[in-house]
């Protein structure tokens, strides 16, 4: 049994769903529906003390399913009083800890073929991994918590996981997950994806995300629809809605010349003259870039950027200015 979450009309769900065996596949069902507050099913009798309301197991056994040991409780630990959390955690840990020991040592280690898009999402939240040229040289028992769970509980244990990651990582993940290197051959592709063409960066990632939508061996009998998956669909969320993180290489090569120069500039206070020449490194006019929104004053930089940079025969003193005045006028954006 897990936990699952669903958003129902701008709230979120909380469900007990259940992974099965059938025809050789793994499956999932719902068993039951605790609504928007699972915290209403848990008793505290007193003290440290805590269970759970019996409705809820007598729900279970009318489905003819029994709750092994601690099941119930990892599933509604998340919703407990805090200050009991705190007083069981370190007894629960431990408890667990010893288990998953035992578990492992019993455990058939014969080797299990995961879904690629499977192994990128874990080597990177578990290992930090955007380089994953040699993703196949990994050991397998890095992939163990995915074995023998339906592709709902696998995205349902994904969706938390993916909670660790900061929101200037998540371009950067889904670059990373749906493998968009791959499709590019220069050397900057690994280590400043903003410096590639983002309109064919944007068109690979809809290719991929639409074939990992008809892949039938990664839902692996869930039903899909004719539309993108709600599962995918907060992919296209963390791509589109989101920018890489501002450490980037082409900042870092920046502050790198001008530390080297011990030579600092204030910022720019663009006034009616520094406007055109500013409009002339951008290739604008002075009125446009006063209307310019930020989100295009980044595609235009982006556009610049890929000719004047110096690996591409462009002017490097023209680079420097460029990407100077670029970070001065977009603090001047909202």
């Amino acid at each position: 049994m897990y936990l699952a979450t669903k958003q129902i009309n701008g709230r979120t769900h909380y469900f007990i769903r259940e992974t099965y065996s059938h025809q050789n596949r793994f499956l999932s069902r719902n068993l039951f529906d605790l609504g928007t507050d699972p915290g209403r099913y848990i008793i505290y009798p007193g003290g440290n003390s805590f269970y759970i309301h019996e409705s809820v197991e007598e729900r279970l056994n009318a489905l003819d399913v029994y709750p092994r040991g601690d099941e119930l409780e990892d599933i509604f630990w998340r919703f407990l009083d805090p200050g009991i959390k705190r007083a069981l955690d370190t007894f629960r840990n431990r408890q667990k800890s010893l288990k998953r020991r035992k578990s492992q040592t019993a455990k058939n280690t014969a080797p299990v073929k995961y879904h690629i898009f499977d192994r990128r999402r874990i080597l990177y939240l578990r290992c930090g991994r955007t380089n994953q040229h040699n993703i196949g040289c990994v050991p397998q028992k890095l992939f163990r918590i995915l074995a023998d769970k339906s592709r709902d509980e696998i995205e349902q244990q994904f969706m938390e996981m993916e909670k660790i990651l900061n929101v200037r990582e998540y371009k950067t993940y889904t670059y990373v997950i749906f493998n968009l290197q791959g499709f590019f051959t220069q050397w900057f592709a690994q280590t400043a994806p903003k410096m590639l063409d983002q309109r064919a960066v944007d068109e690979h990632f809809l290719e991929e995300i639409c074939r990992l939508n008809s892949d039938r061996m990664y839902w692996n009998g869930m039903e899909t629809g004719d539309v993108l998956h709600e599962y995918l669909v907060r992919y296209v969320v963390m791509y589109f809605d989101y920018d890489y993180a501002p450490k980037s290489f082409i900042e870092e090569y920046i502050r790198k010349f001008i530390n080297s120069h011990r030579d600092y500039r204030p910022p720019l206070k663009f006034r009616e003259t520094d406007l055109s020449k500013v409009g002339a490194l951008f290739k604008a006019s002075p009125e446009s870039l006063k209307q310019m929104s930020r989100k295009d004053l980044v595609r235009l930089y982006r556009k610049r950027i890929q000719k004047l940079h110096p690996d591409k025969g462009g002017d490097h003193d023209a680079f420097i200015r460029l990407t100077r005045v670029y970070h001065d006028l977009l603090r001047t954006k909202k």
